[in-house]
């Protein structure tokens, strides 16, 4: 297979006017690790919605996305067979998705239930195998410990790496993260970037972030994806990357956080975001 995911001519208009995504044109190799940037706003948690097939386009003629060969949505219509398709996509959202008062092991194993007859998923009756591939998966994101905890007692940047083991026991092919570090402090967010990258390296998963740091899609990702308004402005190697190239995309009054890219002639108005985010590093 030659690509992981394939987006054509993909545009989303919300009922409000507001052009989400306008024209997208994306192709990502398997095994890729791509990073998408850009400002709030700029349409990255829409694009990874409709790549996960969460919401359809517009009826373009032209529109269609594709994941590891399956038709995920043609012309604005979710494709037949969905419920299949999306059991190799694993998606780890900003607020984790995990049910406070259930055990973190519960909460990892869910991620099988795309491949469980329906009365076992209703009434929760995991085999022993699939609590061990959840214990495993556990240990793998480094939190093997917390099984037997309620998910409400972790932390923000365990939240985020049980719901990592979610997807690991799903067996994700691709993995789909938004803005998985947006509420962490800095160590829990290399925490969570290194086990994604550690999953990308190791076992060939593509994966498919998206952040508002540039620090971490640089250090992190090989490939990446600027969006604003809805536009691919830049798709390339990471080290293509610069302040200056970012400033001409999106400005002096982005919310976007530029990290070290910053050098000792910043502009002012970008400079006291950065330092606060990154002065724990």
């Amino acid at each position: 297979m030659s690509t992981a995911i394939e987006i054509t001519h993909l545009s989303k208009t919300f009922g409000t006017g507001k052009r989400a995504l306008d024209d997208v044109t994306l192709r990502i190799r398997p095994g890729e690790m791509v990073a998408l940037i850009g400002a709030s706003g700029s349409g990255k948690s829409t694009l990874l919605r409709h790549i996960a097939g969460l919401v359809p386009s517009d009826r373009d003629q032209r529109a269609q996305v594709a994941v590891n060969g399956r038709m995920v949505q043609q012309q604005g219509r979710i494709g037949r067979g969905i419920r299949e398709t999306r059991a190799g996509i694993g998606f780890v959202f900003q607020q984790f998705n995990l049910v406070g008062r259930m055990r973190v092991l519960t909460n990892v194993m869910a991620g099988d239930l795309g491949r469980m007859p329906l009365w076992r998923s209703l009434l929760g009756l995991f085999t022993d195998e699939q609590r061990r591939a959840g214990v495993r998966a556990l240990a793998r994101v480094g939190i093997a410990q917390c099984a037997f905890q309620r998910a409400s007692t972790l932390s923000g940047g365990q939240q985020q790496r049980a719901a990592i083991a979610r997807a690991l026991v799903q067996g994700a092919q691709v993995i789909l993260a938004d803005e998985p570090i947006a509420s962490l402090d800095p160590e829990s967010s290399r925490r969570v970037m290194a086990t994604l990258a550690d999953i990308n390296r190791s076992d060939n998963v593509t994966v498919v972030v998206s952040l508002h740091q540039v620090d971490f899609a640089l250090k992190y990702c090989r490939r990446v994806v600027a969006l604003r308004d809805g536009r691919v402005m830049f798709d390339g190697a990471a080290e293509q990357v610069s302040a200056d190239m970012l400033r001409g995309i999106y400005g002096n009054n982005s919310d976007l956080d530029f990290g070290s890219l910053l050098g000792p002639q910043a502009d002012e108005d970008l400079r006291p975001v950065a330092a606060a985010r990154f002065a724990l590093a």
